[in-house]
This record gives C-alpha cells, structure tokens and sequence, in this order.
C-alpha cells in the first residue's frame, strides 16, 4: 500500500523536530553556550550593528523546549496536508540544513568536536527529508487542482 504524500509530509515533519529535540540535547549536554556567547560578543565588538543576542542556559533551553513543543503541534497540519504548511517546511528543512552544517564545518575547521556535532548528521538527513517530502506534497497538490 503506497503511503499518501500528505503522510510522509507529517512523518517527516515529526521526524525533523524529533531530531531538533535530540539535537538541542547534545548541545545542552556539550556545554554548548560556552561556545556560543563568546562567539556572538567577538561578533558584535566588530559589527555592533548586528542584532545578535546572547543567552543564559534556562532562557536558552526554555525556548528551544517552546519551540520544539510548538513545531510538534504544527505537524497535525502536515498530516493533513496543508498547503500553507508548505513554505514554512521549506524554511524549516533550509534552517535545520544549515544549522547542521554549521556544527559540521566548524568542527572540520576547528579541527574538534563543537558542541552539537553529534546529533548533526541526523538534522541534516532528517531536514534533507522533509525538504523532499514538501516538495512532492507541493506536487500532489498540484495535481489534485
């Protein structure tokens, strides 16, 4: 039995965010502000222009668990389909990409583990599915037009 594209839609909206969750725990766990902060205040001595905040762990962890919790609720309308689900995969999967990569290059570069590097080769794989997943959910739409 073939799987509907609005099903892979949801499971891969779900899967993503699973990954997001597990990604935020390996950066907790790694001590990932430690990097972080100092990064954002080195950025902004040279380029105060730059709205970059920098944060404490409770308000850090507290709103990657929002979000999180927030992405979840939304994968109700992936299941079903939701054409303005659309744009908003896109963002997401293209965000989650780069987030991944940005770990990923900066331990290559750095030449040691940067915090949340562990978890990135599933953001990266989980974020190349659902950007694929939105794509032939945008293309069953179309063709029940």
């Amino acid at each position: 039995m073939s799987m509907s594209a609005a099903r892979r839609f949801g499971i891969a909206w779900i899967g993503l965010t699973l990954c997001l969750a597990l990604h935020v725990t390996d950066e907790a766990l790694t001590d990932f502000l430690s990097v972080y902060n100092p990064t954002v205040l080195a950025i902004r001595s040279r380029l105060p222009f730059l709205p970059l905040p920098t944060f404490t762990f409770d308000v850090w962890l507290g709103g990657l668990i929002f979000a999180v919790m927030g992405l979840l609720a939304l994968s109700t309308f992936a299941f079903r389909g939701h054409r303005w689900m659309i744009p908003f995969a896109y963002f997401y999967g293209f965000m989650m990409f780069l987030n991944g990569m940005g770990h990923t290059i900066s331990s290559l570069y750095l030449r040691r583990w940067m915090p949340g590097v562990y978890s990135s080769p599933l953001l990266l794989a989980a974020s190349v599915s659902l950007l694929l997943a939105a794509r032939r959910q945008r293309a069953a739409l179309r063709q029940a037009l």
